[in-house]
């Protein structure tokens, strides 16, 4: 088979050409999901074909190397990343059908102090960034609105509250699936990217308390609650900063939402809002459940499962005392140099590129650390049955798995065909293209980087997905305009995150959940004023930190 190396010019020797063709299988994704409303998979198998075509006949890569890049991509969405996010969906459920989800969802009630405002922060906010890490792709809103719905609040009212809440946690989402999809996809670390987009989102988080608050109860409501809204908000972004430049950007989330919850209820042994009755009355909300039941042992083994996560996770990233873990698995990591592509896409100079060698971590992956933890829970779980209530056999868990897999099928084919889609674009200079052409505007594409993630979240529904897109283009276009790749590759991370509110299959969650069926285009004229604001901050954040600031980056 030839050899084949990527040009920007490859249209009649012409960059602008070359960049316009490129766009081609982008327009079909977005135009299809759009104008059409195709089905994900749809839109991302017509635009893989489009993709292809564009590939052989106007880049004038062979047919062969076109079609085994896009088995290279295909595997990579299925392993690790279909993975990771089945593995993620199943740790949830396995809390769920052993009873112990209720208990967790009367400690928030618990937790609130009586006051719906500070409740529905935190179950919306920090049980709905738990969520968006192990199970994400849309389960926190749906969860999250049906739990506000039962606290009383109006229904448009609580689709709106649970869209803005589902923000900056959507970066470290399932654990870490958008980063880790951007690493591979760049060659940039992922854990600097995480490291990166952990100095972002932290200006996000830190507001979306305040502005949930706002949405219930106008000012008076944050006038009342503030100090707990600054205490929640600022121990969210704390636990994203920490956790992602320190720690581990899978469990961002994670730690963020554990760190928020623990920092509330240590508040609120000293402090109590005022207005809470009066604002209960005004909102019209029920009277929070009581939880007199809910012993320390139901409470133990209601968070067990989220501190084994971590404890796990942090063995695996961690440890190094005796025995080096983190060495040891990466050392199970199988590499795989794709046949028939591997030493046939060349560079420049003649040399094979790197990025056709596929990396098989199926140890070290996280959702393989996922199932092992997931295995634990349920052992737990199986002989600790509370009386009966909470029983679940380790046989019922297992079974669990298949239905995981199969509740996720279109999801997951989704995810394969945009990673087929993306290795063709980028393996054929399509993406190189793009981003060269794009690198015109200069150094005003530190503020406009974001704008792509946005678009692509709020189009795809998947930061995921945005990145699979866009990441490559970013990294090219920063390079050719002198801005830092990671950067502008954890901007395209940070802008999705902000875009999942507006994005048509979050919408039709939230509606779903909330009982607002047919009436998307109502919540999408309260979210989308929230949407773009927030994708202006998170533009002067990049700006700022690519030209003043870049002393605040890891």
């Amino acid at each position: 088979m030839p050899t084949f190396t990527a040009t920007t010019d490859a249209v009649a020797g012409n960059l602008g050409l070359s960049a316009l063709l490129a766009t081609l299988p982008l327009i079909t994704f977005f135009a299809l999901l759009l104008a059409l409303k195709a089905k994900a998979w749809q839109a991302a198998l017509a635009s893989l074909a489009v993709a292809l075509l564009v590939a052989v006949l106007g880049f004038g890569m062979p047919a062969g190397l076109a079609l085994l890049s896009a088995t290279q991509g295909a595997v990579f969405g299925l392993l690790p990343i279909v993975w990771i996010v089945v593995m993620a969906l199943w740790f949830y459920q396995v809390t769920v059908l052993s009873g112990r989800f209720e208990d967790m969802r009367a400690i928030f009630d618990s937790v609130g102090g009586g006051d719906v405002r500070i409740q529905a922060v935190l179950i919306a906010f920090c049980f709905g960034g738990m969520l968006e890490a192990l199970a994400g792709f849309g389960a926190p809103v749906a969860i999250t609105a049906a739990m506000l719905l039962a606290l009383g609040l109006p229904p448009l009212k609580a689709a709106t509250v649970v869209l803005i809440a589902n923000t900056a946690p959507v970066a470290f989402g399932a654990v870490g699936i958008p980063i880790t999809t951007a690493g591979q996809l760049t060659g940039i670390p992922a854990a600097h990217i995480g490291a990166v987009v952990g100095h972002q989102a932290p200006f996000v988080a830190v507001l979306v308390p305040f502005l949930l608050v706002f949405l219930i109860d106008g000012v008076r409501g944050v006038r009342e609650t503030w100090p707990a809204l600054l205490v929640i908000g600022g121990a969210f972004s704390v636990g994203i900063w920490w956790s992602s430049t320190h720690f581990s950007y899978e469990l961002t989330d994670v730690v963020a939402s554990l760190l928020a919850m623990a920092a509330a209820v240590v508040l609120l042994r000293f402090w109590r809002p005022q207005g809470a009755a009066a604002a209960g009355q005004r909102l019209g909300v029920r009277t929070p459940a009581r939880t007199e039941a809910l012993t320390p042992g139901r409470v133990w083994m209601a968070v067990l499962p989220y501190l084994l996560v971590v404890a796990v996770f942090g063995v695996a990233k961690l440890w190094t005392l005796g025995v080096d873990v983190p060495k040891l698995l990466a050392s199970s990591n199988v590499k795989i140099p794709w046949p028939g592509l591997h030493g046939n896409l060349v560079d420049g100079a003649g040399a094979a590129i790197s990025s056709t060698v596929y990396s098989l971590p199926w140890l070290s992956s996280p959702g393989t650390l996922l199932l092992i933890t997931g295995l634990l829970v349920a052992a737990v779980y199986a002989v600790r049955d509370g009386g009966g209530r909470y029983r679940l056999s380790f046989t019922d868990a297992l079974a669990e798995i298949g239905r995981c897999f199969w509740r996720m099928r279109w999801s997951g084919l989704t995810i394969v065909l945009v990673l087929s889609l993306a290795y063709v674009m980028n393996f054929s200079g399509q993406t190189l293209a793009m981003g060269t052409a794009i690198a015109g505007v200069g150094g005003a594409f530190a503020f406009l980087s974001p704008v792509l993630g946005w678009l692509g979240t709020a189009v795809t529904g998947s930061d995921t997905s945005a990145n699979a897109l866009f990441a490559t283009l970013q990294q090219t276009a920063a390079e050719n305009t002198g801005l830092d790749p990671a950067l502008m590759v954890a901007a395209n991370t940070s802008g999705g995150v902000v875009g999942k509110m507006i994005s048509p299959q979050s919408l039709a969650i939230a509606a779903t959940a909330v009982g607002m069926e047919g009436q998307e285009s109502k919540i999408f004229r309260t979210v989308v004023p929230w949407s773009v604001g927030l994708l202006l901050l998170v533009c002067l954040i990049v700006f700022l930190q690519a030209t003043v600031l870049h002393g605040m980056l890891p």
